[in-house]
């Protein structure tokens, strides 16, 4: 089977090249998706930590780090896939922790323990698959139990389908943005 790549973008690791688990088992984030995101947060990642919730390769957590984030976490569930993002983490470095376990465990024990500002990326799997069709009502209830006081923003990455609440428990949905099947809903 042929390797699959994906190229960090922007900032001080452009055009590395990292490593993409099979794309049965996760879906990467489109280009056109991480460049809106980084785009419009680029220069507010200086002193936050990234959590890349269904971290997949950590592609984003790669990026939020190439592009300024003080600290990185990718957390995936995935065996396969958390092999291959403990290889990309060697590329970038002690700032980026690859975390193998369940998000809705993981991520809560993550964030509390962070002292600066987190910048939460939920990118689950889309509700189509097989064993995801409560996947978002899992990640609402995740964010919605979230310290306020301990989160800058929570991107959500979701199926263009899904209608998302203006709020989630302490947190305003700032704006969304639709990328044909794919969204991006941020609340703060």
């Amino acid at each position: 089977m042929k390797n699959l790549y994906a190229t960090i973008s922007s900032g001080k690791f452009k055009g590395k090249k990292l490593l993409l688990p099979s794309l049965q088992t996760t879906r990467s984030t489109k280009n056109i998706v991480k460049g809106s995101f980084f785009d419009s947060f680029r220069y507010e990642l200086a002193g936050k930590v990234f959590v890349e919730a269904f971290g997949g390769s950590a592609l984003m957590a790669a990026e939020a780090l190439s592009n300024g984030a003080a600290k990185a976490y990718a957390v995936e569930i995935d065996k396969n896939a958390y092999k291959i993002a403990l290889q990309n983490a060697k590329l970038i470095g002690d700032e980026l922790e690859v975390v193998n376990g369940d998000t809705f465990e993981m991520t809560p024990a993550i964030v509390a323990r962070q002292n600066l500002p987190v910048i939460l990326y939920l990118d689950p799997p889309f509700d189509i698959r097989d064993g995801f069709a409560d996947v978002y009502e899992k990640c609402v209830n995740l964010a919605r139990n979230l310290p306020k006081d301990k989160i800058y923003l929570i991107a959500f990455e979701h199926a263009s389908h899904l209608n998302l609440s203006e709020n989630i428990g302490a947190f305003t949905l700032l704006k969304s943005k639709k990328f044909g099947n794919t969204s991006l809903s941020y609340y703060s």
